[in-house]
């Protein structure tokens, strides 16, 4: 069975539709996607609309019919425990919660990169100063982690103000061709050409990794809690959000291709694509390039709402997996006036510190970028298979109340999600060693599955 409902009334209901639509935006929408599709050139389009045919629509279907059913504060955790039992869920809250910790690992990695691009070329060796990029990015844990306490009263203004700035951002890198066309530049500006990309691994890798690009739609559920009116609301805000987020990939992805398709000499910077092409386009001098600071100014703020965002997330499932007795009730201990679950805040804030500086180890900034980002979505990739899983053989008592189309739907979402996890561990960057590189991938998840289920079986082994 769910958690119980009456566990909910404990928090503080803070999300309206409005924060809902700003959020989905800010968790889909990462700024690194568009650089990784533009490694497609004009096929980029091609496979985005295949990435959103093949995963994206299964994913949206999935989300609102298993959210109108259980909307309840743990979101995919609650219907993979109803669907599979206390050990599928609690596989799933796992996968789900080290997808967290990695992934905000990965996007606090960008922040050293972007700044770089925002001051100029008079700080360009700061994402290869690991101590100096470790130390900025330990006072950033360090602010998310108190600011959680506080809870979404607070969260959910960061998360909002991000969203808006995700969407300025993208509004001036797709509107950047139309300020070279002005000033005489021969560019060409063409997001929807339907050019089929390369049959190599590379383009297989980047492909992949597209798919893994647009999820987060069913993050938000996590939260249902904390929520106004859950079951209508989380729904609304998957259909309204789902054509602005689309529609960015897309035409954003068409900007940094046809800058690169200007400058070939310029190899795209995969850990912060738009800011270069922001320098790029509009320079390191003279008053437009204020713009350029600006816009890479907003992107900043966007990661640190994505971080705060999922850091939420993540502190979250081990309180609803506390209150179901499947981990120590240690986790669930809130806050005696936030409603904020402060030990699983904690543990979550030195976790995050700990991967920072493991990935930095001997290798490169956009190495370890890629090392934490793919750790992630291969993590994530095993807890879409679940999701996916239950509309086709999850219990009867759930899968007789969702129509029958929407297993065959998800069916299409698992064969994309499987492809996606296969092709993760491929590298598309210039690594110091392949090898070592998809070991760490594949190794990080298959060491953070087998701890996860002992520490469960540990747990909950019967009595005697």
């Amino acid at each position: 069975m769910p958690a119980n409902p009456e566990d909910s009334y404990r928090l503080q209901r803070q999300l309206n539709l409005r924060d809902l639509v700003l959020t989905q935006i800010l968790t889909v929408v990462g700024s690194a996607w568009v650089g990784i599709a533009a490694g497609l050139g004009r096929a980029q389009a091609v496979v985005w609309l295949a990435a959103m045919a093949l995963f994206y629509v299964p994913m949206a279907v999935a989300v609102y019919h298993l959210n109108r059913q259980l909307p309840l504060e743990g979101g995919l955790y609650v219907w993979a425990r109803t669907a599979f039992g206390d050990t599928g869920g609690f596989m799933t809250a796992w996968n789900v919660w080290a997808y967290g910790l990695a992934t905000i690992s990965a996007i606090l990695f960008q922040i050293p990169t972007e700044f770089a691009y925002m001051v100029g070329p008079s700080a360009a060796w700061l994402p290869e100063n690991k101590l100096a990029s470790l130390a900025f990015l330990a006072i950033l844990v360090a602010a998310l982690t108190l600011a959680s306490f506080r809870g979404l009263a607070l969260g959910k203004w960061i998360h909002n103000i991000s969203g808006i700035a995700m969407l300025l951002a993208f509004a001036l890198l797709i509107l950047t061709p139309v300020w070279a066309w002005l000033h005489g530049e021969p560019i060409h500006y063409a997001p929807l050409a339907m050019h089929l990309p390369h049959a190599d691994l590379i383009s297989l890798a980047l492909m992949g990794q597209m798919f893994g690009a647009l999820s987060g739609l069913e993050y938000i559920a996590i939260l249902a809690g904390e929520t106004r009116d859950p079951d209508r609301n989380i729904g609304r805000s998957v259909l309204i959000a789902s054509p602005v987020i689309c529609a960015m990939f897309i035409f954003g992805t068409g900007s940094v291709v046809a800058f690169h398709e200007l400058h070939p000499n310029i190899a795209i910077d995969y850990t912060a694509p738009i800011p270069q092409t922001l320098r790029i386009a509009l320079g390191n001098k003279g008053a437009i390039s204020l713009l350029a600071s600006s816009a890479i100014l907003l992107l900043q703020i966007r990661i640190l709402g994505a971080a705060s965002f999922i850091f939420t997330g993540v502190t979250r499932l081990p309180m609803t997996a506390g209150w179901d007795h499947l981990i120590p009730a240690w986790f669930s201990r809130l806050h005696p006036r936030y409603r904020t679950p402060t030990n699983s805040i904690f543990l979550a804030g030195a976790l995050i510190a700990g991967l920072l500086t493991f990935a930095s180890i001997g290798v490169k900034a956009a190495e370890a970028f890629q090392v934490l980002n793919n750790a992630a979505s291969e993590l994530y990739s095993l807890a879409y298979l679940v999701m996916f899983a239950i509309p086709i053989v999850g219990a009867k008592i759930l899968r007789e109340t969702i129509p029958t189309w929407v297993a065959w739907s998800s069916a299409i979402g698992f064969l994309a999600t499987a492809f996606t996890f296969l092709l993760t561990a491929y590298p598309f960057v210039d690594v110091v060693n392949p090898a070592l590189y998809a070991t760490k991938i594949l190794g990080t998840t298959a060491v953070a599955n087998i701890l996860g289920y002992l520490f469960y079986r540990t747990r909950n082994r019967p009595t005697p």
